[in-house]
């Protein structure tokens, strides 16, 4: 499966105050599956050859590892927003959350939670609708599933789950499109409708359009210089 060329932007995942490398490598694990740009630990104490065995692909070798002491020492790319992983009352349910392109997903250590540090450098909390807390492992990996079939690009999901899903519509490439202003309702899978067509949106122009204007607008010049001659 090839992951990152079905979503778009990047993401990073981590976790703060982890303690046992078995956990620790399975989210390692799935963070290389789920193809994560980057993994951090924050306050972590592990054994990294326990860490090795539970992330049998050898993730470290594969994605940038970051290991901060504490949450003000954590460096993120510019416009990589933080978002913290919580069970709590006030946090937003994953299944209504809006992803951001560049995000970078932290989740609290086991048997614990998210120190007040860390949660205040969050954008966003989000927790997982389950009736109790998950392994870190387990919540690591709904979260990067969440992001995958969010802002993928697949096929529709059945009516019937005896249906089938219906393809994708094949990609359709065709010229520049300039917008003006908001209101337009074609589908962007649509080609363009030529100039002066009842069908065409005042609101975009391709460059097509501009040569045929270009051309059209020189006719007239060339017949008065005809003229005065």
């Amino acid at each position: 499966m090839q992951v990152s060329a079905a979503m778009r932007g990047y993401f990073g995942i981590g976790v703060e105050g982890i303690s046992k490398p078995m956990n620790l490598g399975n989210l390692l694990r799935s963070a290389h599956a789920f193809g994560a740009s980057f993994f951090f630990t924050v306050n972590a104490a592990f054994d990294a050859r326990q860490t090795a065995l539970s992330d049998t692909s050898d993730a470290a070798q594969h994605l940038p590892l970051y290991t901060f002491d504490a949450p003000d020492a954590m460096q993120l790319p510019r416009a990589c927003q933080l978002v913290g992983i919580e069970f709590t009352e006030e946090s937003v349910d994953l299944p209504s959350f809006r992803h951001p392109p560049a995000a970078a997903y932290v989740l609290g250590r086991e048997k614990g939670s998210l120190s007040p540090e860390m949660t205040a450098r969050c954008e966003a909390v989000v927790k997982i609708p389950t009736k109790f807390c998950v392994n870190v492992g387990i919540a690591g990996a709904i979260v990067m599933y969440d992001r995958l079939i969010s802002q993928g690009r697949f096929a529709r999901r059945p009516v019937s789950s005896r249906g089938q899903s219906e393809p994708l519509p094949q990609h359709v490439r065709g010229g520049q499109i300039l917008r003006r202003g908001e209101g337009s309702d074609r589908d962007p899978g649509e080609p363009t409708q030529g100039a002066g067509s009842p069908d065409s949106s005042p609101t975009e122009v391709t460059s097509d359009h501009r040569r045929s204007a270009g051309q059209a607008g020189a006719a007239p010049a060339q017949d008065r210089n005809r003229g005065s001659t």
